[in-house]
This record gives C-alpha cells, structure tokens and sequence, in this order.
C-alpha cells in the first residue's frame, strides 16, 4: 500500500518540516553512495565525485541535527522549565 508523506510533518513549523525532509533525502542519498562506493565499480574519478558528494551530505546532515540537539536543549531545561524558548534556525 503506498504511502504518501504528508505536506507538513504535525507538530513542526514548516520551516522545521522542511529541514526534516532534507535530513531525509541526504541521508538517503549518503546511503546510496556509500552503497556505490562499496561496491567497487566505480572508477577512481567518479569515487572522488562520490565522496565529496558524501561530505557534503554529511555536514548538512550534522548540521540538522546540531539544531535539533540545540532546540530539545532550548526546549528540556529541567531546572527551570519556564525558560524554554523558542528555536530559530542558523540558516546562512
């Protein structure tokens, strides 16, 4: 049965839902290419072109979850409950 994703995740800003979508598809795409580069087939040129795609995928994935970790931090203080705040995004 197929499923389709829906427009907006509940509970999160669209902003959010979007980042959580493109958490997604990178993580997707690393996947697929480390699955490539394992293989072997690939030639010396396209496992460099490979890579570096996988870098970059990496550190936008870090990324995502660097502000993830920072908004439950902002949002879980046990010691002081009330200074939850919310979370706007270092997006460059």
């Amino acid at each position: 049965m197929p499923t389709s994703a829906p427009s907006q995740t509940p509970g999160l800003a669209p902003a959010d839902a979007t980042a959580v979508a493109g958490f997604e598809r990178s993580l997707d795409e690393l996947e697929g290419l480390v699955q490539r580069l394992e293989k072997g087939d690939l030639s010396l040129d396209e496992s460099l072109q490979a890579y570096e795609r996988g870098i970059a995928l990496f550190r936008n994935c870090q990324t995502v979850l660097e502000q993830a970790e920072l908004r439950v931090r902002l949002l879980s203080d046990p010691e002081d409950p009330a200074s939850a705040q919310p979370f706007a995004p270092d997006v460059p």
